[in-house]
C-alpha cells in the first residue's frame, strides 16, 4: 500500500514529540512503560498495531523494544500498565515493552513510536520483521511520535 498519512495521530502525555523519555522508561532506569493517546484512527480498521524502534541502534536493522497487537479500534488510549493489548516479542529477548538503553557513549537515539491502523487483524505475536513483511499490505495508515535518549 502506498503512503497514507492522513488523520491517524499518536502522542503521549509522558513526553513531547521529539522530546527527551524520562529515565523511568528506560531500561534501566525502572523500564516503565510510557501511555499514549490515539486519535483519527480511519474507518475500515480493524485492529491497531504499536511497535517501538529504534533505528539508531548500531545493528543492520536496528533494534525493536515494543511490540503490541491486538488493539480495538475504537481504544483512544493505551495506558502505561499494559493492560491494552496483546505484548509481542521485543530484541531483549522477552515480550512487551523494554525501555531505551543505547550503549554507552553512542550517542542520542531517537526511539519511533508507530501506531498502524489495519485492515486485517494480526495472528499471534509477529516480530516487527515479521509483522512488516506479512501485514504491510494490511497497513490503511500510520503515524509516530518520537522520543530521544542517551546514556552518560
Amino acid at each position: 500500500m502506498g503512503l497514507n498519512i492522513q488523520d491517524l495521530t499518536i502522542s503521549s502525555p509522558d513526553f513531547g514529540d521529539c522530546q527527551r523519555l524520562d529515565d523511568r522508561f528506560s531500561y534501566d532506569g525502572g523500564n516503565e512503560q510510557p501511555s499514549f493517546d490515539i486519535s483519527g484512527v480511519p474507518d475500515g480498521a480493524v485492529e491497531l498495531a504499536v511497535i517501538c524502534h529504534d533505528p539508531d541502534a548500531p545493528l543492520a536493522d536496528g533494534f525493536t523494544h515494543w511490540t503490541l497487537y491486538g488493539i480495538a479500534p475504537d481504544v483512544t488510549s493505551v495506558p502505561g500498565d499494559g493492560s491494552v493489548g496483546r505484548g509481542g516479542p521485543n530484541e531483549f529477548g522477552g515480550a512487551g515493552y523494554g525501555g531505551p538503553q543505547p550503549p554507552p557513549g553512542h550517542g542520542t537515539h531517537h526511539y519511533y513510536f508507530w501506531v498502524y491502523a489495519l485492515d486485517r487483524a494480526v495472528d499471534g505475536t509477529p516480530s516487527r520483521r515479521e509483522f512488516i513483511d506479512q501485514y504491510g499490505d494490511a497497513i490503511i495508515e500510520q503515524n509516530r511520535v518520537i522520543g530521544i535518549f542517551s546514556t552518560g
